[in-house]
């Protein structure tokens, strides 16, 4: 009888180990955190809810995976940070050093390859009209994909995707510098100023790689511009004025 107390108590030990051991996103509570701490709230410190946020993206991803531990180490960190009495004052201010590590991080290839790309390469096909893909794209395929001008020089990649706005716009969000951060150095792109490669590997700006240099950067990453008409319809007409009568890489 003794022994199966025993047995029964080892194996509710071990079921709340198990569980205990389970990495639940959630249990960070980062969101309440920026809700309710006027620190986090502060536009000064908009980067550390972006990092905060990118740590708690992270976390999704090694659980994702069956890194259990991994993620709960992640969302510890998390709660530390947000622990702290002054988290805008956490880290170093060496510029430099801040910058190196960034670079470490950069990807030095693409899924197309190296900077210039292989549009010049005996049988490469046309670019193509997005909606003349079929079947058509899923997210997972936009997401991530890198982007090119018209003269295949690497832009960027697509961060994220707008949909449904009033006016019928649809937008993809191109980060084209540095570490790929949104809002960095980020552009807005119309979706109907895009190619694709029938390969389904990049996108394609109708435009060079100079003359993106002329699009303004995307204002804020809270997307307030989605709502300001104004903003919208300058850096729509920018594409426009700059997409020449036929494109170098369009479909035949």
């Amino acid at each position: 009888m003794k022994l199966r107390i025993h047995l029964l108590t080892l194996a509710a030990v071990l079921i709340a180990s198990e569980a205990a051991a389970q990495c639940n996103i959630s249990d960070g509570k980062l969101e309440e955190a920026i809700l309710l701490k006027p620190e986090l709230r502060d536009q000064s410190n908009r980067q550390i809810v972006s990092d905060l946020r990118t740590l708690r993206d992270a976390a999704l991803i090694l659980w994702s995976y069956d890194r259990q531990d991994d993620c709960n180490r992640i969302l510890a960190n998390i709660r530390e940070l947000l622990a702290s009495p002054s988290i805008g004052q956490l880290g170093g201010g060496d510029e430099d050093e801040a910058d190196q590590q960034l670079a470490a991080g950069e990807p030095a290839l693409h899924s197309g390859g190296q900077a210039t790309g292989n549009r010049d390469k005996p049988g490469a096909r046309p670019l193509i009209e997005i909606d003349q893909l079929g079947p058509g794209l899923r997210v997972d395929e936009i997401l991530g994909a890198e982007v090119r001008s018209s003269d295949d020089k690497i832009i960027g990649e697509v961060r994220n995707v707008v949909i449904g706005t009033q006016d019928g716009q649809d937008y993809v969000i191109v980060a084209s510098g540095g570490f790929f951060v949104p809002g960095k150095e980020s552009i807005v792109v119309p979706l109907r100023f895009l190619l694709i490669d029938q390969e389904r590997d990049s996108f394609f700006l109708r435009i060079t790689e100079a003359e993106m240099r002329k699009v303004p950067l995307m204002p804020d990453v809270d997307y307030s511009w989605l709502t300001d008409q104004a903003w919208r319809t300058r850096n729509d007409a920018i594409f426009e004025s700059l997409m020449p009568t036929s494109d170098r890489f369009g479909p035949d």
